[in-house]
């Protein structure tokens, strides 16, 4: 028994331990499986935390349409909470794009059918936010049969540069073909070198200026622009010059000759280095820039000429305020010499320099005042200005600022112009104070016939208001209250056409005006030079009623004078009827035929018949110069041998000088000719002249009778070394009246010979002239046409 209950026993302990075995395994293993199970919990939080913060989300869609996945994903999306359906993503604010929406629930149902992956990139609506979606089949182990996983993961960054990227990709390319474009339709060459220099790429100009086929060509031959014997910068050739502009990383500027299109010309080549030790070169055809530099260096030197030869001093400055040219006459104006200019002083200084010569108006501030002046270069318009220097010189000067910052200085001297103005002004206050003195009345209508000029006396002889005249009224906005003042009104229209005449036809003209109170003006209106007219009234009332009275006592006079000469003819026929009946018996006494007379007298006999005789020939002249005065002296002309009617008038006086002991000198040239004369006219007057000279020369008196001639006329001159005559007693000479009332000698103005000579001569178409002065004699000088 003890047996089997120890068996019992240790069968129970056995049980018991392995009870407590198991046990303890059991707790072993349910402690393990907690911590596998611990770690396992942790590995999962881990692991959904990443999922929560990765830049990617999945969702799940069931084969029905059914959505799973987390809440960071609903709001990438923009819901509250994830919808339950593929279809409910889209929506008017939150969600997906209807398109993108239905784009995607393509690709899904084809990933769950076929197991097909696809990318697509969707904008959400109401925000900027891109994501882009991968998705495909899910796997077995995640999800069953039917399942397809998208992964969200937001690309709006990248998205956004490379739509940037892109952009700036199409705009580049874009560039790059309007740049080639531009470049194969320039005008001018362009080329393009690698890295070793060599040409390999050129436009069409390029082509045509070296007279290429193609840019193949060129690229082939290595076609340069430039002669290897061009003048060319430090290098020896283009390549290498371009060489050096890569080397120096600038681009190279220069000016060189090149045969273009079989033309020398002048061009402007530029090298640009590029990236890479590639370059990149244009050239620029300037031949016309230079000839344009060429003919601008001509004309400037003409125009500096020109300007030296102005009378205007002419300075001009640079931008840099700088005297760049200044003509003879600024630098004689100025004082300034031409050593010192060529250091081209600068603005200020040169007007420091001014003011030192004393050239300068007089300031209280200079260097303000010098200030001012240096803003004439900035100003935009032109200054203008006078200078008045101490020595009263005026300068007229315009500062004119260039377009590129420079200034020119014109200095015009003014000061005849200034003088010359006030010699003006003076003139004309002198003119308005003459006119206003004149006895005239004055006044000055322009062309359109108003009044411009008047003096006093105009406004009171039409009894004009001034505050009427300042207006300078037209003449006919005052004709009515000039019309006043007329005795006829009428008459004013008269005034009106004088003065349109002058202004409007440049006639003169003239007429006369009688006013109301009988004054009478002589009224004349003269065209002037500038179109204007003048227009003058005298006052002739006094003249008027003297003329009158005077043409009242000349109708008296002629009266008179044809009475007068009514009774000279008849007195001449009167007188000559007892004068004959006196001579006849005188002559009867000294034949004797009354008886014998004593000596005594047969002298009263021969007197009374000189008498007689004188006294038949005075009433001869008188009975002459009556008609000769009346115009009814007759003239018969014939030609006559004038040097012998001389000779016989002058030996017709040889006793009677002899008797006076006057020398008689005859001097006549064969000059003296003949001439178309009334032979007993001309005898007449020559032989009255004579008479004269021989009766009041004087006893043992000298006279020389002269003559001599041209092909037109016959000259002759007598003349005596008597007394002579004063200009009075000359004028008086001529005076047939004074000789008839006087009984006085010619010196002392009596006698009938001069003047009825000289009306004979002029009857002849002849000139009789009387020279004399007191105790120098007597010339009297005849000249008588030969036809």
């Amino acid at each position: 028994m003890a047996n089997s209950g120890d068996i019992t026993a240790l069968t129970l302990a056995l049980i018991l331990a392995g009870w407590m075995a198991a046990a303890i395994i059991a707790i072993w293993i349910g402690l393990s499986r907690k911590a596998q199970a611990d770690a396992i919990l942790r590995q999962s939080g881990r692991l959904g935390r990443l999922l929560e913060t990765s830049p990617s989300l999945p969702l799940m869609v069931r084969s029905d349409g059914r959505l799973e996945g987390s809440q960071r994903l609903a709001r990438w999306l923009g819901f509250d909470s994830l919808p339950g359906h593929i279809s409910e993503l889209s929506g008017s604010t939150t969600g997906l794009p209807a398109e993108d929406l239905k784009c995607l629930q393509k690709n899904v149902s084809l990933a769950q059918k076929s197991g097909e992956s696809f990318e697509q990139v969707v904008k959400v609506t109401g925000g900027d936010h891109c994501y882009r979606l991968k998705g495909g089949k899910s796997d077995n182990r995640i999800a069953s049969q039917g399942v397809a996983i998208i992964w969200f993961t937001d690309v709006t960054d990248s998205e956004r540069d490379r739509k940037l990227l892109t952009e700036d990709r199409d705009r580049a390319s874009a560039d790059f073909k309007a740049l080639s474009v531009l470049i194969e339709s320039a005008p001018i060459p362009m080329w393009h070198r690698d890295a070793s220099s060599k040409l390999s790429l050129v436009n069409a100009a390029y082509v045509q200026a070296v007279e290429a086929e193609d840019s193949r060509q060129v690229v082939e031959r290595q076609m340069e622009l430039l002669d290897q014997t061009d003048a060319m910068p430090p290098g020896g050739d283009q390549k290498n010059t371009a060489s050096g502009s890569i080397s120096r990383n600038q681009p190279q500027d220069r000016i060189s000759a090149a045969t273009i299109s079989g033309q020398r010309r002048m061009v402007r080549l530029v090298d640009v280095p590029l990236p890479g030790g590639e370059m990149a070169g244009y050239a620029i055809d300037v031949q016309q820039l230079e000839d344009v530099k060429s003919a601008l260096a001509r004309f400037g030197e003409s125009q500096r000429t020109l300007l030296d030869m102005m009378s205007a001093g002419v300075a001009q400055f640079d931008a840099e305020q700088c005297l760049s040219f200044s003509n003879l006459p600024f630098q004689r104006a100025f004082s300034m010499r031409q050593q010192w200019l060529l250091d081209r002083p600068e603005f200020p200084r040169l007007l420091d320099r001014i003011r030192e010569m004393n050239r300068l108006p007089e300031v209280r501030d200079f260097p303000a005042w010098r200030k001012e002046r240096e803003q004439w270069f900035h100003s935009p318009q032109p200054a203008e200005e006078t200078w008045t220097l101490p020595d009263g010189t005026h300068f007229r000067v315009l500062a004119n600022p260039l377009p590129d910052g420079g200034l020119l200085l014109l200095f015009e001297d003014r000061t005849e112009q200034v003088r010359l103005a006030g010699a003006r002004d003076t003139l004309l206050r002198v003119r308005a104070a003459t006119f206003d003195n004149l006895f005239e009345t004055i006044a000055v209508f322009t062309s359109d016939g108003k009044l411009s000029i008047w003096n006093r006396k105009f406004a009171k002889c039409w009894d004009l208001e001034e505050a009427d005249l300042d207006v300078h009224p037209r003449i006919d906005a005052i004709m009515q209250k000039m019309a006043r003042q007329l005795k006829n009104p009428a008459k004013i229209s008269e005034l009106r056409e004088l003065v349109r005449s002058a202004t409007t036809d440049r006639q003169q003209r003239s007429g006369k005006l009688i006013f109301v109170d009988k004054r009478v003006f002589d009224a004349a209106t003269i065209p002037l030079p500038d179109g204007n007219a003048l227009l003058t009234m005298l006052d002739v009332t006094d003249s008027s009623r003297m003329e009158q009275a005077l043409r009242e006592r000349n109708e008296a006079l002629i009266e008179a004078d044809e009475i007068k000469g009514n009774f000279l003819a008849n007195m001449s026929y009167e007188f000559r009827t007892p004068l004959t009946s006196i001579g006849g018996f005188a002559e009867m006494l000294d034949h004797g035929l009354a008886g014998p007379l004593s000596e005594q007298g047969r002298d009263y006999v021969r007197a009374i018949l000189e008498s007689v005789q004188r006294l038949g020939a005075q009433i001869d002249n008188v009975l002459d110069l009556s008609q000769s005065e009346a115009g009814a002296l007759p003239i018969s002309k014939e030609k006559h041998d004038v040097r012998a009617l001389v000779e016989e008038c002058v030996s017709a006086f040889a006793v009677q000088a002899k008797a006076s002991e006057i020398d008689l000198e005859l001097q006549l040239d064969e000059r003296l000719g003949s001439a178309m004369v009334d032979r007993k006219r001309f005898a007449q007057a020559l032989m009255q002249i004579i008479d004269n000279a021989i009766r009041y020369s004087g006893h043992g008196a000298r006279i020389l009778i002269n003559g001599s001639g041209t092909v037109q006329k016959a000259i002759i001159h007598v003349s005596d070394n008597g007394p002579g005559m004063t200009t009075g007693q000359q004028s008086r000479a001529f005076d047939s009246f004074a000789r008839s009332r006087e009984k006085k000698s010619v010196q002392s103005g009596g006698g009938l010979g001069l003047p009825l000579a000289r009306q004979l001569i002029l009857a002849h178409g002849g000139d009789l002239k009387l020279v004399s002065e007191p105790g120098q004699g007597t010339l009297v000088t005849i000249s008588i046409p030969r036809k």
